[in-house]
Parts: C-alpha cells; sequence; structure tokens
C-alpha cells in the first residue's frame, strides 16, 4: 500500500506541460495567409444555413452600407486555415494547424475550452488575410475530475491593407 501511495503522491507531482512548450508562451504560434473569395464564402455559408442577403445579394449590402456583400465573418478563420483531408485529422477531430501543434505527451485527450471573438470590419471578395495566433498562456489547473492543462490564444485577421477584420480568444483543454 505505501508503494502505490508514493506512486500516486509522485505522479501528482509531475508537470503536465513539458519546460519547452512552456517556453512559448508569447511566441507565434501559427501565422497563415488566405485570400476571401466570394463563391466560397456564399458555398460555406449555405452549408452552415446562413443565407443572410449580405453575403449575396449586392443591392441589398450596399443600401446596408457595404461597399459590395460581404463574407460571413465567421468565415475568415476557414480562409486563412484551408481544408485538410479527413484521414489527416487527430483523434480530437482537429487539423492542430490551428494551435500550433503543442504537444502534451500527458495528455492526449484535447476538447475545445471555448472562444470568444470581436469582429471589427467586413471581409470582401479577393481580400488577403492574414492570421497570427500568438500563444497567450499555458497553465495547469486541478478540475473536479483531475488535473488538465488549459491553453488560450489571442488571433488577430488582418487584411493586406491593414484592416483588421476579428480578434479572437481560443482555449484548449488537454487532459490525461
Amino acid at each position: 500500500m505505501a508503494d502505490a501511495s508514493a506512486q500516486t503522491d509522485e505522479t501528482a507531482r509531475t508537470p503536465l506541460i513539458p519546460p519547452d512548450i512552456a517556453a512559448r508562451v508569447g511566441s507565434v504560434a501559427v501565422r497563415a495567409t488566405g485570400t476571401i473569395l466570394r463563391r466560397d464564402w456564399q458555398r460555406w455559408a449555405y452549408a452552415v444555413g446562413d443565407e443572410n442577403p449580405l453575403y449575396f445579394d449586392s443591392q441589398y449590402a450596399r443600401a446596408a452600407g457595404y461597399a459590395d456583400v460581404i463574407c460571413p465573418p465567421l468565415y475568415v478563420q476557414y480562409a486563412t486555415l484551408g481544408a485538410v483531408p479527413l484521414w489527416s485529422l487527430r483523434p480530437d477531430g482537429s487539423s492542430g494547424s490551428g494551435t500550433g501543434d503543442l504537444v502534451f505527451p500527458d495528455c492526449p485527450r484535447r476538447m475545445a475550452g471555448g472562444e470568444s471573438t470581436e469582429f471589427l470590419g467586413p471581409g470582401y471578395h479577393d481580400d488577403e488575410v492574414t492570421l497570427v495566433r500568438t500563444i497567450d498562456s499555458i497553465v495547469e489547473k486541478q478540475g473536479r475530475s483531475g488535473r488538465f492543462v488549459l491553453v488560450t490564444w489571442r488571433a488577430e485577421y488582418t487584411t493586406g491593407d491593414g484592416r483588421l477584420l476579428a480578434s479572437a480568444s481560443t482555449s484548449m483543454i488537454a487532459r490525461p
């Protein structure tokens, strides 16, 4: 019994965050650039069931004060990260392309922890958009069901002419 207790105590003290990963706080995890294309965002909008006329009808969009039809605000992340084949997804269902592939050897299970996005301006056809995602924090926490790692990123989506379209705070939970 004493050996099992000592082993449990030692396991509880072993950090879940490798030092080389902890040192990445403040660094850019992902930088990606893509082009917003009308046909692509319109297909995306139909696929997610969002038939807002701002995305499809130029006259309607102009009457609302825009230069032309605009892309759905959430679409900017797909324009920058692109698509990946199903076979390349991780077991948690994500591509890892938006997280900088942080590795937590003792925490293979991952899930979304939340996202908060502020939309600051419209995206138009042929806008080149750059995503810069920076690691804000990597912390070990204790929850009801045990220890876990909480990672938070800050992302900014900017056009080639310097317009900030959106900023987001995203978190991920990694569990043993």
